[in-house]
């Protein structure tokens, strides 16, 4: 059966500091970041949909809140658990978003965060 996929792109600005880095990015620094949240799933609902963007956008908005100007090393998990790298930021987003909008039709398969315009990291299931 063939699968279908949304995408919805948003950004925010947050600052963070990599721990155990050697080199400039251990000290605290900041970033735009784009963050692209990919569904898929093979049936549409009865309208013909996947999902609403306005439903992808709302999840997704909830975490783009929670680390927008902020710095993320204060904020859990990053402020302990996990170090606030673009890689455990993308799969930070597919949990949260996930845990929002999978369901037995759909669900978060992929979500890819750019640091800067050419330097981006994914988190995918296949």
């Amino acid at each position: 059966m063939p699968n279908r996929e949304v995408m919805i792109e948003m950004g925010f600005s947050s600052a963070h500091a990599l721990r155990g880095y050697q080199g400039k990015c251990e000290n605290t620094h900041g970033h735009n970041y784009r963050v692209e949240v990919y569904v898929r799933g093979a049936e549409l609902n009865h309208i013909g949909l996947l999902i609403d963007f306005k439903e992808l956008k709302a999840a997704t908005k909830k975490v783009v809140d929670y680390l927008d100007h902020k710095n993320i090393n204060d904020l859990p998990p990053f402020d302990t658990e996990l170090n606030p790298s673009a890689e455990e930021l993308a799969g930070y987003f597919f949990a949260e978003v996930g845990r929002e909008i999978n369901d037995d039709r759909v669900q978060v398969w992929k979500v890819r965060v750019w640091e800067t315009d050419t330097c981006a990291a994914t988190y995918s299931i296949e």
